[in-house]
């Protein structure tokens, strides 16, 4: 199920960042795209600081690997993000 707000975008920002997009690049905004920014202050922001921990933090896998798994998790979730 997609909630109409994420779908569409929230703001007129968003609304218009996602038809820019479309129209520039052929494709839609991917959703993990569209849910960041659907009330950044209340989820997007903390989300991606959290992303950004994980991704790029201290850690004994390296930056690629880890990029890795997160594709390798992508495609056997058949997300093509």
């Amino acid at each position: 199920m997609r909630l109409a707000n994420v779908e569409r975008g929230d703001s007129l920002k968003s609304k218009m960042m996602f038809a820019v997009v479309r129209v520039v690049s052929g494709f839609r905004v991917p959703d993990v795209v569209r849910t960041l920014m659907y009330r950044a202050s209340f989820f997007g922001a903390a989300h991606s600081a959290h992303t950004q921990q994980v991704m790029r933090g201290d850690s004994e896998w390296t930056v690629g690997e880890r990029e890795l798994f997160a594709a390798f998790v992508s495609h056997v979730n058949r997300c093509r993000f």
